[in-house]
C-alpha cells in the first residue's frame, strides 16, 4: 500500500472563499501555493504532482457527440485546450476517435487521422496512451449492424480490426479497453445488445483478448465497466470470469472501473475493496473515466457546499486507486465542463469536470492535485 498523509488544506483558490475541507491530502510547501486559475505552473500540474509511474489521464474530447455541437473539434482548433491537455496530463485517452464508427466508418476502409493525431501529440508530450475500445455492443457503424454476415465472416471483421488497429499501434499504446461494458447492471452478458456476444457466443471475449496480445505483446489489456465500483451483481460477474479467463491462459491483465459518478448518490466506499480483490488475481487495476456531475439549481450555479462535495467524490476515488499497489493510471473523463458528454446525455445535470467552461479550476481540481501531492511524498 502506498503511504498516503493527510491534512486539512484549502481546495480552491482564495477567490472562491470556500471553508477549509478535511480529508484532503497536502504535501510539499509548494501545495500552500494558489496559482492564478488558469495558471499552468509546473507545482499546479497534475502530472508534475503524481508520484513516480501512477500516470494521470483526461479524456481526449473529440468525435461522438461533440460531432452535433455548435463548435469545431476541440482538440484541433482549440488551442488553449491542447495547452492543458499536454501540460495537466501524462496519460490520454481517446473519447470516441478509437471507437469502431470513427475509426471503420466502412468495412473496406479505415479512418486513422484523429486517432494518429492523438498519439502523436502524446508521443510529443510525453504521455501515454489508454487506447478505447476493441469490443462494446455501442457506436459502431451502421454497415456493420446492418450487415448480413454469416458467423464466420462476423469472426474475422473482429479478428482482422482487433489485428491492423491494435498492430497499428503496437509499443505505442500502454493499455487497451479490449472488452468494453459486456455485463449489465445485473451481472448478465449482453447476449442482445452485443453483437459479438449475441452472434458469435461469449468465448468472442476470450479470443478478443487472444488477437489483441498477439497484435500487441507488450500492451496491457482490460476490461472495463460502469457501475462497477462497488462489489456487486455486475462486479461479481467480472470477478468470476476473470478467474475462468485466466485459469484458461487468456491475457487478462486489468479491469478499471469507469467511475461516472453522481452526488444523487453516495460515494461507493467499498471502491478500494473492490479494486484490491482483482489486484489479488494479479490484474492491474485503474480508475478510467472519472467525472461527477450534479443536479444544478435554476440559476446554473452550483452552491460552494455542491462544489466541496463533488471535490470529496474526486479526492476519494483517487485515494482509493493510490491505496491498491496495482493501480497505477487514474482518468478522468475530460477536464472541462466546456465539452462535457454529461449535459447531453444526463438532462439536468452537469458541471461534472474539474474545470469550468473557461478552464478555471474547481475545488475538485486542487483536491486531485494536493492528494497527489500528499501521495508523492509519502
Amino acid at each position: 500500500m502506498r503511504s498516503i498523509r493527510f491534512a486539512t488544506v484549502a481546495l480552491a483558490a482564495a477567490a472562491l472563499s470556500l471553508p477549509l475541507v478535511t480529508g484532503v491530502a497536502t504535501a510539499d510547501p509548494a501545495a500552500d501555493q494558489q496559482a492564478a486559475p488558469h495558471s499552468n505552473a509546473r507545482f499546479d500540474r497534475l502530472r508534475w504532482a503524481a508520484p513516480e509511474g501512477f500516470v494521470v489521464g483526461t479524456a481526449v474530447a473529440g468525435g461522438g457527440h461533440h460531432l452535433s455541437q455548435d463548435y469545431p473539434d476541440p482538440f484541433t482548433y482549440d488551442a488553449e485546450y491542447r495547452k492543458i491537455l499536454g501540460r495537466q496530463f501524462s496519460s490520454v485517452s481517446p473519447e470516441n476517435q478509437m471507437k469502431w464508427d470513427s475509426i471503420h466508418p466502412e468495412k473496406d476502409r479505415y479512418d486513422f487521422g484523429q486517432a494518429d493525431a492523438i498519439v502523436e501529440f502524446a508521443e510529443k508530450h510525453g504521455q501515454v496512451v489508454r487506447g478505447h475500445t476493441l469490443l462494446w455492443h455501442s457506436q459502431n457503424p451502421a454497415w456493420l449492424t446492418q450487415g448480413n454476415f454469416s458467423k464466420a465472416e462476423l469472426r474475422e471483421i473482429l479478428r482482422e480490426h482487433i489485428a491492423t488497429v491494435v498492430g497499428r499501434y503496437a509499443g505505442r499504446i500502454q493499455q487497451w479497453d479490449v472488452a468494453n461494458e459486456i455485463f449489465d447492471d445485473q451481472g448478465k452478458l449482453r447476449t442482445t445488445d452485443n453483437i459479438w456476444i449475441r452472434e458469435l457466443g461469449p468465448g468472442i471475449v476470450a479470443d478478443a483478448f487472444r488477437w489483441a496480445h498477439e497484435a500487441d505483446p507488450k500492451a496491457k489489456l482490460f476490461f472495463n465497466d460502469y457501475n462497477v465500483e462497488s462489489v456487486n451483481a455486475k462486479s461479481n460477474s467480472y470477478y468470476t470470469l476473470v478467474q475462468q479467463l485466466l485459469a484458461q491462459g487468456v491475457p487478462v491483465h486489468g479491469f478499471s472501473v469507469q467511475a461516472h459518478l453522481s452526488t444523487r448518490y453516495g460515494f461507493p466506499g467499498d471502491l478500494e475493496n473492490n479494486l484490491r480483490r482483482f489486484d489479488a488475481l494479479g490484474l492491474e487495476t485503474a480508475v478510467t473515466e472519472l467525472d461527477v456531475r450534479m443536479d444544478l439549481p435554476e440559476s446554473g450555479v452550483p452552491t460552494a457546499e455542491m462544489e466541496r462535495k463533488q471535490a470529496d467524490y474526486y479526492q476519494r476515488a483517487l485515494s482509493a486507486c493510490l491505496a491498491v499497489d496495482g493501480c497505477n493510471s487514474f482518468t478522468i473523463w475530460g477536464f472541462t465542463d466546456k465539452y462535457s458528454w454529461v449535459p447531453v446525455f444526463f438532462e439536468g445535470e452537469g458541471f461534472a469536470n474539474v474545470m469550468t467552461d473557461d478552464y478555471t479550476r474547481k475545488p475538485a481540481f486542487y483536491a486531485l492535485r494536493d492528494t497527489l501531492k500528499a501521495a508523492r511524498q509519502g
